[in-house]
């Protein structure tokens, strides 16, 4: 079992940035699984179903939900066990508890509000 804490949020104002983070720990292995895993970005909206965000592997690359391609960046650091989450150019309907995933392991979130 991978154990994954994420950080970063808070509250922004609309065309604000943050970088939002995810760091893996727990056993060898399971670091190690972190370092190979489909490591997925998720959010759920107020009222609204959980949604992928974006998606890093080393089998399809980097994925994106179109509304966040060229505003969020996803990037790995297998050195630190991190995979953060960079948010530019945010809007109110990015507004959002984040979490991460990786095979069956979630984080316990982060929330992030954009607000004028």
């Amino acid at each position: 079992q991978v154990r994954l804490v994420e950080s970063g949020g808070g509250l922004v104002q609309p065309g604000g940035t943050l970088r939002l983070s995810c760091a893996a720990s727990g056993s060898v292995s399971s670091t190690a699984a972190f370092r190979v895993c489909t490591v997925g970005w998720y959010r759920q909206p107020p009222g609204k179903e959980l949604e992928l965000v974006a998606t890093t592997s080393r089998s399809s690359g980097v994925v994106y939900r179109d509304s966040v391609k060229g505003r969020f960046t996803i990037s790995r650091d297998g050195a630190k066990n991190t995979v953060d989450l960079q948010m530019n150019s945010l809007e109110p309907e990015d507004t959002a508890i984040y979490y991460c995933n990786c095979l069956d392991d979630w984080g316990q979130g982060t929330q992030v509000t954009v607000s004028s």
